[in-house]
């Protein structure tokens, strides 16, 4: 996987997030009678027509593919509820709850489940006017990352997040403080790479204003004199 050489700095492409979603559990009505499915991640079924199971969204869109089922549309998704989820991002500085994956499950059913999504066209207009927003909430919270004092020292709460998210996976560090519990996949991932490497980068500066240069600090103490006698060097 992407990243895996630092595993605090690892940027995952939008790929393998969306690989991630479709672990998450949805609703399907099969259209047939289906025995049990056994994977290594569990038995799903047995399946009736017209009597709704949880699977994985992974397994209900290879069925959908196949004209097995029909995927019930989650209740966050319905217009009523993300009309409701974009006029309260719009009104206040957090972060509404959404799925983690809300990005990535919803371009999953546009792109394989159109017909399944009643106002497809709404629902997918609400969803993308509610990802703005929180990203300029993501943009809008970064630019205090940059909040100096003016003798050019770091903001000490910034300079702590900065010595956290050098020892902690982002997800558990600075990301949850400075944004809240709230925040999907997709966001995180963008500003991973950009705010982590920002963060250390202050921290490393802060640091070495602080540190005394150790070089030239031996270069000024006085040399001890010593009693050993000097050697004559001889004449070539």
């Amino acid at each position: 996987m992407a990243g895996q050489s630092d595993s605090t700095m690892s940027l995952f492409s939008s790929e393998e997030i969306e690989f991630m979603a479709e672990d998450e559990m949805t609703e399907i009505v099969p259209n047939l009678r289906m025995d049990s499915l056994n994977f290594i991640c569990g038995d799903y079924g047995p399946f009736l027509p017209q009597l709704a199971a949880q699977v994985p969204l992974w397994l209900a869109l290879a069925l959908k593919k196949r004209g097995k089922c029909t995927i019930r549309l989650p209740q966050w998704m319905s217009v009523e509820n993300l009309t409701r989820v974009l006029e309260a991002e719009r009104d206040s500085h957090a972060f509404q709850p959404l799925p983690f994956h809300y990005i990535e499950i919803s371009r999953l059913l546009f792109d394989h489940a159109r017909e399944d999504i009643p106002d497809m066209y709404m629902v997918r207009s609400l969803i993308e006017d509610i990802r703005d927003v929180r990203f300029h909430k993501v943009e809008t919270n970064l630019e205090k990352v940059y909040c100096i004092y003016g003798d050019g020292t770091f903001h000490p709460e910034y300079r702590q997040w900065a010595m956290l998210l050098a020892k902690t996976p982002l997800s558990t560090c600075w990301t949850y403080q400075m944004f809240g519990k709230t925040m999907s996949a997709m966001e995180v991932n963008v500003i991973r790479a950009f705010a982590g490497r920002a963060l250390q980068a202050f921290y490393k500066h802060d640091n070495e204003q602080q540190t005394p240069d150790t070089d030239r600090a031996l270069d000024k103490q006085p040399q001890i004199p010593t009693d050993r006698p000097k050697r004559n060097l001889k004449p070539r």
